[in-house]
């Protein structure tokens, strides 16, 4: 099923998962859906496994818990999510060598906090991961008052940024 991208999030130069010039990284992209959800796209390479041919579980947690963290910025643009609490069921392996698809959505938005799900899916539609957390809102002012670099986030728009992305529908959704 397509769906219409509203705006390509910002990327740091240096982060794990967003990072455009981290090589060990799996810069991902993110970007603001027509349907106010948030779907990231990386691609992992060998150097993120664990098992042959499958995605390290702490590399799928920590794409599930950036875009998740990013869900929230559709609503409150100069808010970031930093992570209270998030859990994370392995369902299928997650391939490397191929595209990942990350999906997020916020559940539950309160003053300070929100709540917030998200799964990677397959190509085939099956949910290899889902994870689900709470998340505390943090300014972008904030952040650089702690000492984060000002200007740490910046747009990288590409050429060949999608309009439009095509997230397979969830055949196999298991939330046990």
């Amino acid at each position: 099923m397509f769906k219409k991208v509203i705006r390509k999030q910002d990327n740091a130069y240096d982060c794990f998962v967003c990072g455009v010039e981290n090589e060990s990284g799996i810069k991902a992209d993110f970007f603001e859906m027509e349907d106010d959800t948030v779907v990231g796209l990386a691609m992992a390479q060998s150097f993120h496994q664990s098992y042959p041919h499958t995605v390290h579980g702490g590399v799928s947690t920590a794409l599930l818990d950036e875009t998740i963290g990013r869900a929230i910025k559709p609503f409150e643009p100069d808010t970031w999510g930093v992570t209270l609490e998030i859990t994370t069921k392995f369902k299928k392996p997650v391939p490397y060598g191929e595209q990942i698809i990350a999906t997020a959505r916020v559940t539950e938005n309160g003053e300070k906090v929100y709540y917030g799900e998200g799964e990677i899916l397959l190509s085939n539609g099956d949910v290899a991961v889902t994870a689900s957390g709470v998340f505390y809102k943090m300014s972008v002012s904030r952040l650089e008052d702690a000492g984060a670099e000002r200007g740490m986030m910046q747009p990288y728009v590409l050429e060949t940024d999608p309009v439009e992305i095509d997230i397979p529908e969830m055949a196999r959704v298991s939330r046990t």
